[in-house]
């Protein structure tokens, strides 16, 4: 997850697992949601807001008990059913994106759009990397057969970053 205006993905492909200014990044995402909820008259209740902030904190996937762990330390309720009903609506409102190849959830780079992103996921520093359609070039909608409806692709690609293969080097 990086941080993006909305609409305006990112064009530089090879920055995704590079340090960035995270506090601009972690403010950009904290300023979507709450204008979303907003505008859309949704609460973002302090529950919301800690788990957003959980998934934005490394830009790491993390698992629903993860959370509930990282909930219990913030002093929250913790039960199965509160986090993924946190995480249903963090989905249905675009700002978080379930990885299913690591059953984990990892905040949305380009939320208020709809759109079929792929991830790269680096095996090492187990950070995720969201690209979004328009940069990956990978359509398939277009590609499907006449007598299929696609609703829904995920495609998660593994490999190692940059920054952890340039560390295996030294």
């Amino acid at each position: 997850m990086l941080s993006m205006k909305k609409n305006e993905p990112n064009k530089d492909m090879t920055n995704f697992f590079n340090d960035h200014d995270h506090d601009a990044c972690f403010g950009d995402a904290m300023e979507e949601i709450e204008n979303h909820c907003y505008e859309k008259n949704l609460q973002f209740t302090p529950l919301r807001r800690k788990v957003f902030e959980f998934l934005l904190r490394d830009h790491k996937p993390l698992g629903a008990y993860e959370i509930l762990d990282l909930l219990r330390e913030e002093g929250f309720a913790s039960t199965p059913p509160i986090a993924y009903r946190v995480l249903d609506f963090l989905m249905e409102q675009g700002f978080v994106h379930k990885i299913q190849g690591l059953n984990a959830f990892v905040a949305c780079s380009n939320p208020g759009s709809s759109h079929s992103p792929a991830f790269m996921i680096c095996r090492k520093c187990e950070k995720v990397a969201e690209l979004d359609e328009k940069i990956s070039g990978i359509n398939l909608k277009k590609s499907t057969p006449s007598n299929f409806k696609l609703e829904e692709s995920i495609i998660e690609m593994r490999g190692i970053c940059t920054s952890c293969s340039s560390a295996e080097l030294t």
